[in-house]
């Protein structure tokens, strides 16, 4: 029975990362997969996570089942840095812990899918594992430009689609930092959004993956908390990959916002039904050490001190590379230094993608995508002079 599966595609980001190992040029570039990289190219362990871990080990004494909810003093230790520490919303608001973003996603769609969804309404380009996950769960999905011409958000089509949307759509959300363009709504269209939604009657899910990468922690989170001010109702899929380095600890968590705390209560039994017949409870480990930096002070701060530090490790990126925007012929650059979080989309061909891999040792996405935190000062240079050589 098995042999009748048919060979499926090598996923193309880890794909890529075997190609550039196997690179034995000294002067190549990753610009691929999606981790934070400092100056010297690591993706280190926070130092405020290994001071926990330390702590973690010193302290836990059981390995035994938490439940399908997972840690709950980690899920609720987060609620003030996403929804404010005063957010208007009491016992409106609660989570769940998952393993990473895709677990947090895929419960949500669950839930969805439980309450009746009808259609998934999402910008495109999008996160290619979103898709991948609504061809696996057999959700129906309608698309839209993210992206203008002008590297801002195309708002119009943003209008448009939800104009079509009809009972039982849920509109799936970027929260910040969008992945893979790094192009962000400003606040006021956030308000713009948060009414149209409101006025629709439609479910957001708002997948907030990178919080603290883009503008800062309370900056990032504003279009989140201005869709819930519109709305009876929200699904929050929020992930600790990026934002404490955690990547492959798997640490996220699914918040819900009901009418009010007997029905997120209900909900949130449904996703625990859901959880438990999916991977019956989330890793622990990841989540315990996040849990002891929110709940010291003095972690907390050495914690978001590393974040700011990555945040303008990036943000000096991007503004390097939009200086360089005369140099590259027939491509504009400026707008990275508007743009947010470790992603940007680059307008090359396959061809040019190719060249500069086999020509120059540049590594990026089939679909242009760069990772801005693989750029570094000592490199940035022979990058801007490999996209001269393939674009002009």
């Amino acid at each position: 029975m098995l042999d009748s599966l048919k060979q499926q595609p090598a996923d193309a980001l880890l794909a890529l990362i075997k190609l550039y190992d196997a690179d034995s040029r000294t002067d190549k570039i990753d610009l691929g997969v999606g981790v934070f990289r400092t100056e010297t190219g690591a993706t280190p362990v926070f130092a405020a996570i290994k001071e926990a871990e330390k702590r973690l080990v010193q302290s836990q004494d059981s390995k035994a089942y938490l439940g399908p909810e997972g840690d709950m003093g980690f899920v609720r230790a987060l609620i003030p840095h996403i929804f404010g520490a005063d957010h208007p919303w009491g016992d409106r608001i609660d989570g769940m812990q998952a393993p990473g973003g895709t677990g947090a996603l895929r419960l949500a769609f669950g839930l969805a899918m439980r309450a009746g969804l009808r259609r998934m309404i999402v910008g495109s380009p999008t996160w290619p594992n979103h898709t991948q996950m609504f061809g696996e769960m057999v959700i129906e999905s309608v698309t839209f430009n993210h992206a203008g011409p002008d590297g801002a958000a195309d708002m119009d089509a943003l209008r448009a689609a939800v104009a079509g949307a009809e009972t039982g759509d849920a509109i799936l959300l970027h929260g910040c930092c969008h992945n893979p363009t790094g192009i962000d709504y400003t606040p006021a269209q956030w308000d713009e959004i948060a009414r149209l939604l409101a006025d629709k009657g439609l479910l957001p899910i708002i997948d907030l993956a990178y919080q603290g990468l883009g503008q800062g922690m309370d900056e990032d989170a504003y279009g989140l908390r201005a869709v819930l001010a519109a709305v009876p109702e929200a699904l929050v899929c929020y992930s600790c990959d990026k934002n404490f380095g955690l990547y492959r600890d798997r640490v996220g968590a699914v918040y819900v916002l009901g009418k009010d705390a007997e029905s997120t209560g209900r909900i949130l039994t449904n996703g625990h039904n859901l959880a438990r017949t999916n991977w019956s409870q989330p890793p622990d480990h990841g989540a315990a050490a996040a849990r002891i930096v929110l709940e010291d002070a003095d972690l907390t701060k050495m914690w978001l001190d590393e974040l700011a530090a990555m945040r303008g490790r990036m943000r000096l990126m991007r503004e390097m590379m939009a200086a360089a925007d005369n140099r590259v012929g027939g491509m504009d650059l400026a707008p990275l230094a508007t743009q947010n979080g470790l992603f940007s989309i680059l307008s090359l061909d396959k061809d040019q993608i190719l060249k500069l891999r086999e020509d120059h040792g540049v590594y990026m996405a089939g679909s242009g995508r760069i990772n801005v935190a693989g750029l570094t000062k000592g490199n940035i240079e022979n990058f801007v002079s490999a996209l001269a050589a393939v674009v002009g």
